[in-house]
């Protein structure tokens, strides 16, 4: 089967804002969501920069034997899928009557899992570590925790792939509704933003150290870049059958129409042009869409030296000299890590809704590579109908999802 997949409704939990209009917002003047964490500083972080993400309050929503069971990232995530369920217009007497499955990108729990080893060895006792921490801690505790509280009975699992990991769950989800396995899919992203999980990072000198100005520490493609700032959250997007989303009246927000992926197959943390080109190619070919098509791309690009190159001269060799407008919105966010696919989507049809690219902000110079591609350093007011979203993580997986405006 061949299935068109629509998005009918889409929820963030970010350091842009904790709703559809702060995000927008954020976006279209560029606003920074990055501050200085002294607790990092004290911990010994050589860096001590992160997104600015609020811990949401749950308590009318969630009961305590549901809160127990969910980490950090669950909490986020509940709070962006709970937006993006109501403005899908999906209510949880339809949820009852009709299959709706769910796929998450998340790729650790450290914060569970230190605090239930904490526990362990401050009571050397098994039984105080509590019932929840099992499930706070294993990977799939959004996935897990989710599809029990909207009592979904649809696909479910995690997508555990590095930064791509919210791409790939709404390639995923895209794949098995076009192939005609599922209806609806709630899609997205979620990352734990609290120390532990991003000390190892920090020790091996992937952060940026420009502490003294926070807000411009984070600089996508620009010849100054030293690293990225890490961020989190969650995002959400409820992926439908074209026959599903016309049957129930759905407000339709865009179409997903190409989905690439590919492995570098090389080093373990570095990335490399081909594997990158590879899986822009793809998403354009299962697309049908031509590369002068494009009207913008929102770039992986995530402040490091060698991964803003890489990404710059991939997208220079599928688009050529004079190819579409392109940005990063880690400017502003930082690296969103797993959720950082699913983020991006929602990012890129916010401007696609309202007409506007968002811009690279703290993009000042650029190398002799990230001057091969047309960075978009002011917000740019333009009709958006074809828009390409880039991932890339750890491991050489790459994914690349094409959207395109519903008509």
């Amino acid at each position: 089967m061949d299935n068109r997949v629509v998005i009918t409704g889409m929820g963030i939990h970010s350091c842009l804002g904790t709703t559809l209009d702060e995000v927008r917002e954020s976006l279209f003047i560029g606003r920074s969501g990055i501050i200085f964490d002294p607790v990092r500083k004290e911990m010994g972080f050589r860096s001590a920069l992160k997104g600015n993400v609020p811990m949401p309050d749950l308590k009318a929503d969630l009961g305590r034997k549901d809160r127990k069971n969910m980490p950090e990232e669950a909490l986020y995530a509940f709070a962006s899928t709970k937006q993006a369920l109501e403005h899908a217009g999906i209510s949880q007497d339809f949820i009852d009557a009709n299959e709706v499955g769910i796929l998450f990108g998340n790729d650790s729990t450290t914060g569970a899992v230190i605090e239930g080893v904490d526990l362990l060895r401050e009571k050397k006792d098994t039984t105080l570590i509590g019932s929840g921490n099992i499930f706070q801690s294993m990977n799939c505790t959004v996935t897990m925790n989710l599809s029990t509280i909207f009592r979904l009975k649809g696909v479910n699992f995690t997508i555990s792939a590095a930064c791509a990991s919210g791409s790939h769950s709404i390639g995923m989800g895209f794949l098995l509704i076009k192939m005609g396995l599922q209806q609806r899919i709630i899609c997205g992203g979620a990352q734990e933003v609290n120390p532990y999980a991003f000390g190892s990072f920090d020790g091996i000198g992937t952060f940026s150290t420009h502490e003294d100005e926070p807000t411009k520490a984070s600089r996508p493609f620009d010849a100054s870049r030293d690293g990225l700032v890490p961020s989190g959250g969650a995002a959400t997007v409820i992926l439908e059958s074209l026959e599903s989303a016309q049957a129930r009246g759905a407000n339709i927000l865009a179409e997903v129409v190409g989905y690439g992926f590919s492995s570098n197959g090389e080093h373990i943390s570095n990335p490399n042009v081909e594997g990158q080109v590879r899986a822009l190619k793809m998403a354009l070919e299962m697309g049908k869409v031509s590369p002068d098509e494009v009207d913008y791309i929102n770039a992986h690009a995530t402040s490091t030296p060698v991964g803003d190159r890489f990404e710059a001269l991939a997208i220079h060799q599928v688009f050529g000299d004079n190819g579409p407008l392109v940005s990063s919105t880690k400017g502003m966010t930082g690296h969103e890590c797993w959720m950082a696919g699913a983020s991006e989507v929602v990012y890129s049809l916010l401007m696609m809704q309202h007409g506007f690219i968002a811009p690279n902000v703290n993009f000042a110079t650029a190398d002799e590579d990230t001057a091969k591609i047309r960075i978009a350093t002011e917000t740019v007011q333009k009709d958006l109908n074809i828009v390409v979203s880039n991932s890339f993580g750890f491991g050489g997986t790459n994914s690349t999802l094409v959207l395109k405006k519903f008509g």
